[in-house]
This record gives structure tokens, C-alpha cells and sequence, in this order.
């Protein structure tokens, strides 16, 4: 049953390579402002489901709707324009741009003014740009980048890089915010800080977030709702502590041993 503040409903998506079932007739929603987790072991069809959302990978069957808007054809391009940001479990950062040039260029594909604007240099171009830069300059102070902001990228750290591409998705205002493994790679000083981030993503913003993620302690401390794949199958979903306690999710993790893990 679709609840009535469902956002993004995923519908009996289906999804194989070479004869083999990635996603078997999967469903679940997404409800507006909420951070929702999408968890299970390797190759349970995690990647392969956000690809689908993205646009990135072609259902074989099954529907995508957002906002009651149905996307499931749509390309990746004019998802994102309708509001679908995701960010990855690699880092794609133009390494060699500034970091505060990095969120300027996401924001790039929503600029109002038209490129012969940008070119020449108009007064319209030119306010649009300075708009956009002051409020990337905004976010990098959110995320404590603001004195890496003329740097390049390349030259942070693995974790401040990991900063840079969700400040990138959020200065698109998206409606569905996609976060791809964003604690991969992560010190657990910054885990905790990645924790605090996506809380304020929804908490501050309004931002409606599919998280997936292998670090439970973080889907434990900021989902609101959890979808568990095994092998291509929905096996579980609920609230966070349920799930956890769910015999079929402990069976899919192989043993016990992952639910006490994922109480610490």
C-alpha cells in the first residue's frame, strides 16, 4: 500500500543481466522528508536498484513515479532536472577544479540564464553566478570547507572530498537525494560528523534522502525507514531497530554476529 505522503513510490521493479534476477518485482516508497535506508549483503541488488532510480539502468519491468510523475523512461539528465541528485560510493569530483568551482558546476544544468548569457557575460549571467557562488560558499560553511574553497580538489583528504560531493548534491536543491555508501572510506570521527550532516539534510532542509549504506550504525542513527534486499528480494522493512531484530535480515548478514555489530 502506497502511503499518502509517498514521494518517490518504486513499483514491482524487475531487473536481470544475462537471464540472471537482479531485482525481482521489488517495491517500496520513499515518503517526503524522510531518510529512507536501503541495506543488504553483497549482491543483493543495492547498486543495481539505485541505478534504476538514477536512470542509469533500464527496468525490465516495473514503474518509478515521483511526485505521481511517472520517470521510469526518463534518461538520467532530465531526472536530475526534475530533482533526483545522487551522490557515488567513488569519488567523481573534478580534481582538478577548485572545490568551490566543483558545486558551482553541479549547479550548472539548472542556471536560469542561457549559455550566449553566460558567454557575453550579460548582467543576468552575472547575478545568476554570483547567487550560486554565495550559496556555495553557504554550504561549504555548513560542511566546514570554507577554508578549502579556493583549493583544489584533489588536494583534501578522502573524507573532506566525501564532503565536497554531498555539499555538490545539495546545492541542487534535490527532491530525492540518493547517497551512494557516503560513509565509505570514512574515520569514525567523520562517520559521526556524516551522521550529523544527513540528519540536518532533513532536518533543516526538508530533503528527502534513499540512503545506502553498509556502515549500520549510520542507517541505525538517521533512517526513519528501512528496505532490505537479499539476492534481488524484498525480505524486510520497517523501522530500523525492527528490521535489525528481523530473523530473515540476520539470516541474509550469516549469523548473529552482524546484529550485535549492528548495535555498537
Amino acid at each position: 500500500m502506497i502511503a499518502s505522503d509517498s514521494l518517490m513510490v518504486v513499483d514491482h521493479i524487475q531487473k536481470s543481466f544475462g537471464g540472471v534476477a537482479a531485482i525481482k518485482r521489488v517495491s517500496f516508497d520513499v515518503g517526503k522528508g524522510k531518510i529512507v535506508g536501503l541495506i543488504g549483503p553483497n549482491g543483493s541488488g543495492k547498486s543495481t536498484m539505485v541505478n534504476v532510480i538514477a536512470g542509469e539502468l533500464k527496468p525490465d519491468g516495473g514503474a518509478i513515479k515521483l511526485s505521481g510523475q511517472d520517470i521510469t523512461l526518463l534518461p538520467p539528465h532530465k531526472r536530475a532536472r526534475l530533482g533526483i541528485t545522487r551522490s557515488f560510493q567513488m569519488l567523481r569530483l573534478f580534481q582538478t577544479m577548485s572545490v568551490e568551482d566543483n558545486l558551482v558546476a553541479a549547479y550548472h544544468m539548472r542556471m536560469r540564464t542561457s549559455l550566449l548569457s553566460d558567454i557575453f557575460r550579460t548582467r543576468s549571467a552575472v547575478k545568476e553566478e554570483d547567487d550560486i557562488r554565495g550559496r556555495a560558499r553557504n554550504l561549504l560553511t555548513l560542511f566546514d570547507l570554507q577554508k578549502f574553497a579556493a583549493r583544489k580538489a584533489s588536494d583534501l583528504s578522502i573524507g573532506q572530498q566525501r564532503m565536497v560531493e554531498l555539499a555538490r548534491g545539495m546545492i541542487c536543491d534535490p527532491t530525492v537525494f540518493l547517497l551512494d555508501e557516503p560513509a565509505a572510506g570514512l574515520s569514525p570521527p567523520n562517520v559521526d560528523r556524516l551522521i550529523d550532516l544527513i540528519r540536518r539534510m532533513r532536518d533543516d532542509f526538508g530533503m528527502t534522502v534513499l540512503l545506502v549504506e553498509h556502515v549500520m550504525r549510520v542507517v541505525r542513527d538517521v533512517c526513519d525507514h528501512v528496505v532490505v534486499l537479499d539476492s534481488g528480494d524484498k525480505i524486510a522493512e520497517g523501522p530500523p531497530d525492527a528490521v535489525v531484530s528481523d530473523p530473515a535480515v540476520i539470516e541474509a548478514y550469516v549469523g548473529t554476529g552482524w546484529k550485535r555489530r549492528a548495535h555498537n
